[in-house]
């Protein structure tokens, strides 16, 4: 029988400052226009973070918030996600990450923790009992995630799920992550320093019996189990081999990063299959999430006869294969897994960390930058052992580590000339995620001109086929592209916002059923869309309130160059982006000028209130 009321969540705030925790309840018409994850923590960022405040200020706020179909029945929803003020971009930044903690707190009877100010030393975020606790983290400095993850389950009674920051954090690199669960990693736009700003080591939350609340549980046992179904059936690849299936699909279409850009051809003697992976790491164990039936990561061993032989670490997901990998002239498939695992380890956001690498590699072999300025370090392609010391240098700021902890733009900038033009990121100050954009245009434009520091359309919810729309016959066009873009937005926010994996989520019509079932409304595919466009216009408005312009809405001179090899050698963007990013405004319903939402988008998703901070 279906529960009756409206749909209401439980949000603990903890003023690291005071020391003082409170609790929350959202209404059930504020949980309809906003759900929880991202949505919900978009809404705080924009009431409770005013123009001047900093990433690193005590006003910033940090929230890790889960989303209704966390902790449920459903496949891949023990997903949390990560909002704050970003320390690349100075704006808002969000992160989605799986494992088990979003499933552990809502098992608390708590759907969020919203954090403020400063500590006066490290701390830990404990959930235990249904009650948020402020513990002693001294101890655990200078641990990395897994050490740190190790070390709290050991201290812990009852099964624990733990998310920390590694040195990286500690020292406040700019693209540090939050990693936990071992390989799952809240990553981007340095949600890591602004939790290390707070001297907050990590979060922990031991799985309790509440159940979370479903309106509904007959009917979500049916669709999950629907869905889950489904998700094998139209992505047999991941299920077989992980992300990494895409890395030969993404080859053949330019969109795999090779050395910082510079080609798109692969070396003789390619190994970089996910065949090779599987069949050559030994002691494979499948590491999976809360009730997922995916069970795509896995935990492995290092053959012998190489230098990190016995190693044991995850499997590093597709970008980490091509970050540690191809982008930095890596031709050993065991070096990347061990690169990929200290990425993580130390606290890195992996995607920032390869392109920074390749970077310096480029302007070690262009004599841009010697051996000198990388303290004795030679940085060339394909040096395992030379990344490893150099990573460990920026995780604790030493040396030459100290410029380089903040990040490639930044970095970039402090050298200029030549070695400038040949970095790879936005204008905002993040770069892309693990493909070649110049062979992947919808990715391209969605990085650029997205609110959070990296992708906010490409996801698995809103796609052509999920929308009803007919897809782009030609993936180079750009009118075409832009306002493609524009018609899949919000999805991703949808997904962070709902509490489950994109991965999970390849049919919308069910995870729709999921989350009606689940809290009683009746969502169709245009209450989706509002609700996802509704976010993605109030983050727009929290990042001009920070400083956004449309300028920043671009890439660099490497990122926008034109492929000289490969399948798509010749075709470029830049002469193009003026009119790619005046269609995509026209299309979201913003000041083609300006790039500002206009006041009848803004009336059009419920957020008139705006209107008066336009000007």
């Amino acid at each position: 029988m279906a529960e009756e009321g409206p749909y209401t969540l439980r949000i603990i705030r903890v003023d690291l400052g005071t020391k003082e925790i409170t609790e929350e309840l959202i209404d059930g018409e504020t949980t309809a226009k906003y759900v929880g994850g991202t949505g919900l923590a978009t809404k705080y960022l924009w009431d409770e973070v005013p123009a001047g405040v900093k990433w690193s200020d005590p006003e910033n706020r940090i929230t890790f918030f889960t989303g209704p179909l966390a902790g449920t029945r459903v496949c891949g929803s023990g997903t949390f996600s990560v909002t704050t003020l970003g320390a690349c971009t100075g704006m808002a930044g969000t992160g989605q990450a799986n494992g088990f903690m979003g499933a552990f707190m809502r098992h608390n009877g708590i759907d969020g923790v919203i954090v403020q100010g400063i500590a006066d030393k490290w701390t830990r975020i404990h959930i235990q009992d249904g009650e948020v606790h402020l513990l002693d983290a001294e101890h655990l400095v200078g641990l990395d995630t897994w050490e740190t993850e190790d070390a709290v389950k050991e201290e812990s009674k009852g099964r624990c799920s733990v998310y920390s920051i590694g040195p990286a954090g500690e020292n406040l690199v700019r693209f540090s992550a939050i990693v936990g669960d071992r390989g799952h990693v809240a990553a981007h736009n340095g949600v890591g320093a602004v939790m290390g700003s707070k001297k907050i080591k990590c979060i922990s939350a031991v799985k309790g019996d509440v159940k979370p609340r479903v309106v509904d549980p007959e009917t979500l046992v049916a669709k999950a189990k629907e869905l889950t179904e489904f998700t094998k059936q139209v992505d047999p690849g991941l299920l077989q081999y992980g992300t990494n299936a895409g890395i030969t699909p993404l080859a053949a279409m330019g969109a795999l990063p090779m050395r910082n850009y510079t080609t798109n051809v692969w070396p003789e003697g390619n190994k970089y299959t996910p065949e090779y992976m599987r069949e050559t790491f030994t002691d494979s164990k499948p590491s999976a999430c809360w009730a997922c039936a995916i069970a795509h990561c896995r935990i492995m061993r290092l053959p012998e006869g190489g230098p990190y032989a016995g190693f044991v670490g995850e499997e590093p997901e597709y970008e980490g294969t091509a970050e540690m990998g191809p982008l930095i002239g890596m031709t050993d498939p065991a070096e990347t897994f061990y690169l990929g695992n200290l990425v993580d380890r130390l606290g890195f956001d992996i995607n920032e960390s390869g392109y920074l690498i390749a970077w310096m590699m480029e302007c070690y072999e262009k004599g841009y930058l010697t051996k000198d300025d990388f303290d004795g370090i030679e940085m060339k392609w394909g040096d395992s052992e030379a990344v490893a010391a150099m990573l460990n240098k920026i995780a604790r700021r030493e040396g030459c580590g100290d410029l380089f902890a903040e990040g490639t733009k930044r970095s970039a900038e402090r050298v200029g000339g030549e070695a400038q033009d040949c970095c790879v990121y936005t204008m905002k100050g993040a770069t892309p995620r693990g493909h070649d954009h110049r062979g992947h245009w919808m990715e391209f434009l969605d990085t650029c001109l997205s609110n959070t520091g990296t992708i906010e359309t490409s996801g698995h919810l809103f796609t052509p086929k999920n929308l009803n729309l007919e897809p782009v016959k030609d993936r180079f066009d750009p009118i075409a592209m832009s306002t493609m873009n524009a018609k899949l937005n919000g999805g991703r926010n949808v997904e962070d916002s709902f509490g489950i994996c994109r991965l999970c989520t390849p049919s919308l019509a069910l995870t729709l059923d999921c989350i009606n079932a689940t809290t009683g409304w009746t969502w169709d595919i245009e209450s989706a869309k509002e609700m996802g466009l509704r976010i993605v216009n109030l983050m727009r408005m929290f990042n001009f309130r920070h400083g956004l312009t449309k300028e920043m809405e671009a890439p660099s001179v490497r990122y926008s160059s034109t492929p000289v090899d490969g399948p798509v050698a010749g075709i470029g963007i830049r002469e193009h982006w003026d009119a790619i990013r005046d269609n995509y405004y026209e299309q979201m319903g913003w000041d083609v000028e300006t790039g500002k939402p206009l006041p009848e988008t803004l009336k059009k998703y419920g957020l008139e209130d705006l209107i008066k901070e336009l000007n």
